[in-house]
């Protein structure tokens, strides 16, 4: 089985291939983790991963440049019901819209918007950097074994803008800096993540895992 993480020029890439090449080994698993800008290899793939850091709008616009990548995600998820994890931008691109320096669409999987922090008091600095627990809203397989609270698990932040989701069922998880974060929304076999797996040690790691076992 094959885990495609797409390459569209937005993000660590590298460092997220890394960190699922380890969830398989640890999870004893033989799937094939691929870092591919291949629409193909995306519509083939049992698990699609969409990394990403940076401004939304001109994410958005690289992951069109490809023809056929968009097209072969919706294929993915809509059409299959395969298993997709969106990582910060790429969480973000799930919303109808991004308001980043200008208006532009999303993907539009889950209503929403996505605007800047504005963090009380307005002394906390922007961009959000760090570790922050998690407040888990709603159940869901991939984090029905992690506990919430500042006792819990903790998951590391980079990001000026935020997600707003129109309905609150699709967010299963938020944390606090100065104010209500999105941390992960959730619908169907979509699932994406604010803070970044990738970073987030010994949390991430299980977290990946616990995306791999996930059958929606």
């Amino acid at each position: 089985m094959t885990i495609a993480i797409v390459d569209y020029g937005c993000g660590n890439l590298h460092s997220a291939a890394k960190a699922f090449e380890r969830a398989v080994a640890e999870n004893g698993a033989r799937e094939e983790v691929r870092l591919t800008a291949d629409p193909e290899v995306v519509r083939r793939a049992e698990r699609v991963v969409l990394p990403g850091v940076g401004a939304f709008h001109e994410c958005r616009t690289a992951l069109a440049n490809v023809p056929g990548r968009e097209e072969a995600l919706v294929d993915h998820v809509q059409r299959k019901g395969q298993p997709f994890l969106g990582i910060c931008v790429g969480m973000q691109l799930l919303a109808t819209r991004g308001l980043e320096h200008q208006v532009s669409d999303g993907l539009n999987w889950i209503p929403g918007e996505v605007a800047r922090i504005s963090p009380v008091p307005e002394t906390l600095k922007i961009p959000h950097m760090g570790w922050n627990s998690l407040r888990f809203l709603q159940p869901h397989p991939v984090l029905d074994q992690f506990t919430g609270g500042e006792d819990g698990v903790h998951a590391y932040f980079v990001h000026s803008y935020a997600f707003r989701a129109e309905n609150r069922d699709d967010v299963a998880a938020e944390t606090d800096y100065g104010g209500t974060i999105t941390a992960v929304v959730a619908r169907g076999p979509v699932i994406g993540t604010q803070f970044h797996p990738e970073k987030s040690q010994k949390f991430g790691l299980l977290f990946l895992q616990s995306f791999l076992r996930w059958h929606p």
